[in-house]
């Protein structure tokens, strides 16, 4: 067996020299381990020229190479190991120093300061040197206080945050509007009552966030109400009652920018207008902004041919100049560019409507005023005066004749009431005299404030139910028209009217720049009076 084994070994070795990469050494790979080991031994006595030898050297390396690539790292590692036990770890010190603590001084007991609520001052007497008209533009000082506000409006949800009124709503602020009525010959007595209708208005909130009546137009006129307060949703005491009123308002509009529940001759559409584009200029939420915006563009459309406005908002079609319905449009549009909406044709519907207006004029008694739906006289003169002032046409001889029949005439009293709805006339009656200034306005506020603030119908701070946000039971207050109950009166809405009037030292801030007088327009004259029928 020996012979043929070393005959296949020499075969091979002799066929791998003349091709080194011929395979025929993989025959031998058949053999039993047994078989390989004798012939390795065999081998390895062979001369050392022989391909017995060769062959033995050979399979004893490819035997001994794993053994060795598994042994030897092994091997290595586990010295590396008793090396690594065998050398003692390095002490290492740390200096260590106590420090005895020291007492800390006590500190004095700081004393909470608290300073007392600013003093409304008396009324007194301001000679205006020339006549204010509101504008879009006023400086007034920077307040030192600020009304809280919301930054956030989307829909159906607020969110508050502190911001300072500023420009034309800047007297609104709780630190300025002292000053105000200082200015303009307020009183702290007119105040409470303010205070105590606002209170009574949030009691008598509906759980919609409206109020009875007309709601969507009663919701805006509450909301003008608190506003010219300088109450927003961000408010401690009536901020939640202003949320709620303006979440209903803003959902009760529709994709047209009409409002849902509207009355038969639609005052609600410019109310609401009115209410939301003051809203927004308090605000600046970005949704109240587009609310504002569809409604106030439905006003624009809703211009009649003579440049004037009429129930419904018929446009052009319409040739019917409502005094009344006009001066909720002129507000509205006021508010509007008080707040920079701008909408397309806003500019020229305002332009317009001072020539629609000035149809409704007429002389008499050497003075001027204004009719319901023609030319005439009568208890409307206060809104006719309003919408020119509010239009940069305050020194026009409609809107001065207006003025001077005014003084002559307008009355202020409960026992002896000026007109069927004086509460409604009065409420224009007392802008327009604010916003004219000088002795016309001194006159008027020494009869309508005090008249209103005795005619307030006071209930105690035990009957009335209301607590405050501290806990606190307060006093409420409302008005009743004492022209009756007819013509869509209700405690609600004469309650905000009334409010509105004795915040007017503060609402707006009157400009000092008169815009120039236009050309006068002669009219021809008409005796006819014609009583108003508001419907909200």
């Amino acid at each position: 067996m020996s012979e043929e084994i070393l005959e296949e070994v020499e075969f091979a070795e002799e066929m791998r020299e003349l091709d080194p990469e011929h395979a025929l050494l993989d025959l031998f790979e058949h053999i039993s381990f047994k078989e390989k080991i004798a012939r390795i031994k065999f081998g390895l006595k062979q001369p050392v020229e022989t391909g017995a030898y060769k062959w033995a050297r050979l399979e004893m390396k490819r035997f001994l190479s794993p053994i060795a690539g598994v042994v030897v790292p092994t091997v290595a590692l586990l010295l590396l190991v008793a090396f690594a036990a065998m050398t003692p770890a390095p002490e290492r010190k740390v200096e260590v120093q106590i420090i005895d603590p020291e007492e800390t001084p006590e500190l004095e007991e700081i004393e909470e300061i608290i300073e007392p609520p600013p003093e409304i001052p008396d009324p007194v007497d301001v000679d205006f040197s020339q006549d204010p008209v509101m504008n879009d533009v006023a400086t007034p000082a920077p307040p030192t206080d600020f009304a809280p506000q919301p930054a956030e409006f989307d829909s159906v949800a607020l969110t508050k945050s502190p911001v300072i009124l500023r420009g034309i709503y800047g007297s609104r602020n709780p630190g300025s509007r002292g000053s105000a009525l200082a200015r303009h010959g307020g009183s702290g007595a007119g105040e409470a009552a303010v205070l105590r209708a606002l209170r009574w208005l949030k009691k008598n909130q509906l759980a919609n966030g409206a109020w009875k009546g007309t709601e969507p137009a009663m919701a805006a006129l509450a909301i003008l109400t608190y506003m010219a307060h300088g109450d927003t949703p961000a408010s401690e005491e009536f901020g939640y009652t202003v949320e709620k009123a303006l979440q209903y308002l803003v959902n009760a509009q529709d994709a047209s920018g009409h409002f849902k529940g509207r009355d038969g001759h639609d005052y609600t559409q410019p109310i609401c207008a009115y209410a939301l584009c003051e809203a927004y200029g308090m605000t600046k939420v970005p949704d109240i902004r587009y609310a504002a915006e569809k409604a106030i563009k439905v006003v624009v459309k809703g211009q009649n041919a003579h440049g004037s406005f009429n129930y419904n908002l018929k446009g052009k079609s319409d040739t019917r100049n409502d005094t009344t319905y006009a001066s909720w449009c002129v507000q509205a549009l006021k508010a509007a560019k008080m707040a920079r909406i701008e909408v397309d044709g806003i500019e020229k519907c305002m332009n317009d409507a001072v020539a629609g207006i000035k149809m409704n004029y007429a002389n008499r008694d050497g003075y001027g005023g204004f009719g319901y739906s023609s030319k005439g006289v009568g208890h409307l003169t206060g809104a006719g005066v309003l919408c020119l002032q509010f239009l940069s046409d305050s020194q026009s001889k409609e809107c001065q004749g207006g003025i001077a029949w005014l003084d002559q005439n307008a009355t202020v009293s409960w026992a002896e009431p000026w007109g069927k709805r004086p509460v409604y006339y009065w409420y224009y009656i007392t802008q327009a005299m604010f916003q004219q200034g000088g002795g016309s306005w001194n006159a008027w506020n020494k009869k309508f404030s005090p008249e209103l603030v005795r005619n307030q119908t006071i209930q105690s701070k035990e009957a009335s139910g209301y607590v405050d946000h501290l806990g606190n039971p307060q006093e409420t207050g409302f008005w009743t028209d004492p022209g009756g109950a007819g013509h869509g009166a209700s405690k609600e809405l004469d309650t905000m009217l009334c409010t509105l009037m004795l915040e007017v030292y503060y609402r707006y801030l009157p400009t000092f720049k008169l815009p120039d007088a236009e050309e006068d327009v002669d009219l021809t004259e008409d005796e006819d009076n014609v009583e108003v029928s508001i419907q909200i």
